[in-house]
């Protein structure tokens, strides 16, 4: 059974306030995630398109070092999205301008595909947007197989929020569950609560919403059940991947060793899952770029996190 990542590799450009100088770092939301799922032990392929340029032989190179299947799909423009990501000297939140190029001419799955994971820009930059909805879509009508979305909206892309809505929830409702910041949901919706816009969410389809809140944790919603979970502490270094490490160690946690994916049932089920994820997120803050971590590294900070819980003994 195989797990597929479909969306964009790109390099992040980071530049950071008061810096004369501009960091190169290969990223992209999904690749991003395959990079996770990679370091967590989880078999994923990442199909994907990049330029024979600079920018695609630093992707491919990563990539290659990681270990990471990848399918290169074949794209009209030949080009390598391109992202100006600006932090802030204080607090390593980044913000983002883009030269983007998402056309893949195909995206041919493997005949065992179980779950579909994609978003970001693959979501919303067309012509390739089109092709990941029909594509899901295609999947999902199939019993057993599973699609998971993180939106990660970027409005530099598509700046006219109702287009942006509308290409967007074409694809939440051909996923199982999709994950959202509170920046995310506040600029899709502005007139409601994050917790109102999950519940959105949820009303077109996906049977689990996951809302990250940066330092204050993250919230899990099913139709029955809501959990938040704070973040544990952590010295940012910067933000850059802390939502992909988080959305791969949900995906590490969901999937069953057949493939298919187990939405939680209960309370209990949710805050386990979600106090692996905050920690993942919160372990990548602590690095520059988006370098998630890998398991044994999640287990000891949560085992150092239980530790400092504990009360103290006589």
């Amino acid at each position: 059974m195989t797990t597929v990542v479909i969306g964009e590799a790109l390099v992040d450009l980071a530049w950071r306030a008061g810096s004369a100088h501009i960091v190169p770092h290969p990223g992209g939301s999904p690749a991003n995630v395959a990079v996770g799922l990679r370091r967590l032990g989880q078999p994923a392929t990442l199909m994907t398109c990049w330029g024979d340029d600079l920018p695609g032989e630093l992707v491919r190179a990563h990539l290659d070092s990681i270990g990471v299947d990848v399918h290169h799909l074949p794209s009209a423009s030949a080009r390598t999205t391109i992202a100006l990501a600006y932090l802030d000297d204080t607090t390593g939140s980044a913000h983002y301008d883009f030269l983007a190029a998402w056309d893949p001419v195909d995206i041919p799955l493997p005949p065992q595909t179980t779950l579909i994971h994609t978003g970001s820009l693959a979501a919303v930059v067309e012509p390739g947007a089109t092709r990941v909805v029909e594509t899901c879509q295609a999947h999902r009508s199939h019993p057993g197989r599973a699609v998971s979305l993180d939106l990660n909206v970027r409005p530099a892309v598509l700046p006219d929020r109702d287009a942006y809505r509308t290409r967007a929830e074409r694809l939440i409702a051909a996923a199982d569950l999709v994950k959202a910041s509170d920046e995310d949901l506040a600029w899709l919706y502005p007139d409601l609560t994050p917790e109102a816009a999950a519940q959105a969410l949820l009303a077109l389809g996906p049977r689990l919403a996951v809302i990250t809140r940066g330092a204050q944790g993250a919230t899990a919603l099913t139709a029955h059940h809501q959990v938040t979970l704070p973040a544990p502490p952590t010295r940012v270094v910067d933000t850059i991947g802390a939502g992909d490490a988080f959305q791969a160690c949900l995906l590490d946690t969901l999937l069953q060793p057949d493939g298919t994916v187990h939405i939680p049932a209960t309370p209990a089920e949710l805050e386990t899952a979600l106090r692996r994820c905050v920690t993942a997120g919160a372990l990548t803050c602590a690095r520059a770029g988006a370098q998630p971590p890998t398991s044994e590294e999640i287990d000891a900070a949560r085992a150092a996190e239980d530790s400092s819980l504990a009360p103290a003994t006589r």
